[in-house]
């Protein structure tokens, strides 16, 4: 790789945020394809494939929004407002993707593992969006436990939702991330 290239692919990990209101456009089938091929490559012991995505966009966004005030219900919440609020979360951006962990039972593949393939996964989705020029949030909160939503999605209660991938362009620019020092978190082990 040349160090132009490398400096490239850096500087899109080091620039991805989170972008809470997303507009039009949204990626194109062949863009979105793309990034789903990169999901996939993420490390996955014995190759699994335990990720699996769900993917929201138009005019589904607004029975996805009625199922997810049907799973913030089914959790338990009364509250009017709270509900109308999740109603409309799928209006936070143009497309919406699920990402799902579907656990296989293997003798050498941990469940933890399989969640943290999936892990990966959503951030090589997230990076390759971004290195395509859009802009991502990936939320969870409580409504991905609920029985209700999952069953409606045509999951099995003991797979994971690992989140709702928002996916759109930013409204406005935002300031760049923070150098970070790596130093505080990284320690080098001896005898």
């Amino acid at each position: 790789m040349s160090e132009s290239n490398l400096h490239a692919v850096h500087d899109n990990i080091h620039q991805r945020q989170s972008i809470g209101h997303l507009i039009e456009p949204a990626p194109n089938a062949e863009q979105l394809e793309c990034a789903f091929k990169a999901a996939l490559t993420a490390p996955d012991h014995h190759r699994l494939k335990p990720t699996q995505f769900i993917v929201v966009q138009g005019e589904h966004r607004e029975a996805f929004g009625d199922l997810l005030a049907d799973a913030t219900r089914d959790l338990g919440t009364i509250e009017d407002a709270q509900i109308e609020r999740v109603k409309n979360h799928p209006y936070r951006a143009p497309l919406l993707v699920v990402a799902v962990t579907k656990f296989q039972d293997h003798p050498k593949v941990p469940y933890f593992e399989q969640t943290l393939s999936t892990g990966a996964a959503i951030q090589n989705f997230l990076l390759s969006l971004q290195a395509q020029g859009f802009s991502t949030m990936w939320r969870s909160g409580a409504v991905v436990e609920s029985s209700h939503f999952k069953q409606a999605l045509g999951l099995k209660e003991h797979d994971l939702i690992s989140g709702i991938i928002y996916i759109g362009t930013a409204v406005k620019a935002i300031a760049p991330r923070a150098n970070i020092d790596p130093q505080p978190y990284v320690q080098f082990w001896h005898q």
